[in-house]
């Protein structure tokens, strides 16, 4: 972790230096000062987030696991379906044609 470190005595040393008065200078590095408390995130506050983070990334791992499982199951069912319906056609068309070549050799045996 990184942690930040403001020198208030050197930057406002640098900002008297640039013109600015002791009482600005001061005042102006008590109020960077207090802004970067109040932005910096603490260990325990980064912690937490990643915490919360890894709860919502296994959340979303096991819905997804679950979701896939779904559509397996969908997928598996649907191939059956589809297994079951052209083993239907097949053997339509297998006794249709069986139908017509025993109709046609019945016509040729009377024919003969």
């Amino acid at each position: 972790m990184t942690i930040f470190i403001l020198d208030t005595l050197a930057y406002s040393e640098t900002l008297k230096a640039g013109g600015f008065s002791e009482q600005q200078a001061t005042t102006q590095a008590r109020a960077l000062a207090e802004i970067l408390d109040r932005q910096m995130a603490t260990k325990a506050e980064v912690d937490a987030h990643e915490n919360n983070l890894r709860r919502d990334i296994e959340g979303v791992r096991v819905e997804l696991k679950r979701d896939i499982e779904v559509l397996r199951m969908e997928v598996k069912r649907d191939i059956a379906e589809s297994k079951a319906e052209l083993t239907r056609w097949v053997i339509g068309a297998g006794i249709l044609q069986t139908s017509i070549i025993i109709g046609v050799l019945l016509k040729v045996a009377k024919l003969v």
